[in-house]
C-alpha cells in the first residue's frame, strides 16, 4: 500500500512537492446525486421554481468552485484548469439528478479535487435553491469515475 503523501517523516501535514514532475495533459471526471421530492423534482425539471434555472445556476456555482477548491482544501496546490463540464442527467422515476464533472488540466498534479468540490458545490447549490420545498433532499454516491494523466496513468472506477 502507498503511504499517505501529505505527511512528512516525522507525521506533520504538508503540501506535497510536484515541482519536479512533468507536466502532462490530465483529465478527472466526478459525479454525485440528489434525490428529492417528485413535487421539487418537477419544478427543476420544468424551469418552474420561483428562483429561476435551478440546474444553471447550479452549473455555473460548480465550475466557480471547481475554480477555487485550492481556497477550500487547504493542502491542493492551486491548478490552472483547462475545461470544467458540468453536465445534469435527470431521473423522474427516481426524482433525482445526477451531477457529472470533467475537470482537465495541462500540468505536475491531477484534478480529481476540482471535479470533487464541483460535484459537491453544484448539488449543495440545487439543495440551497430548493429547501424552502423540500428540507429532506439526499445528496450523495459521489465519487471519481475516471482519471487520468501523470505517471499512473488511467484509472476507471470498476462498476
Amino acid at each position: 500500500m502507498n503511504k499517505l503523501t501529505h505527511f512528512d517523516a516525522s507525521g506533520q501535514a504538508h503540501m506535497v512537492n510536484v515541482g519536479d514532475k512533468p507536466n502532462t495533459h490530465r483529465i478527472a471526471i466526478a459525479t454525485g446525486k440528489i434525490t428529492m421530492l417528485p413535487e421539487t423534482f418537477k419544478m427543476v425539471e420544468a424551469g418552474t421554481h420561483k428562483k429561476g434555472d435551478v440546474l444553471g445556476i447550479a452549473r455555473i456555482a460548480g465550475i466557480q468552485a471547481s475554480k477555487r477548491t485550492s481556497d477550500l482544501i487547504p493542502l491542493c496546490h492551486p491548478l490552472a484548469l483547462t475545461h470544467v463540464g458540468l453536465e445534469f442527467e435527470v431521473n423522474p422515476q427516481e426524482s433525482s439528478i445526477i451531477c457529472q464533472v470533467r475537470a482537465e488540466t495541462t500540468g505536475p498534479t491531477g484534478v480529481e479535487m476540482e471535479a470533487l468540490t464541483a460535484v459537491q458545490v453544484a448539488l449543495l447549490t440545487i439543495y440551497d435553491m430548493c429547501k424552502a420545498v423540500d428540507r429532506g433532499m439526499v445528496m450523495g454516491d459521489v465519487k471519481i469515475l475516471e482519471k487520468s494523466g501523470g505517471k499512473s496513468g488511467t484509472w476507471k472506477k470498476v462498476k
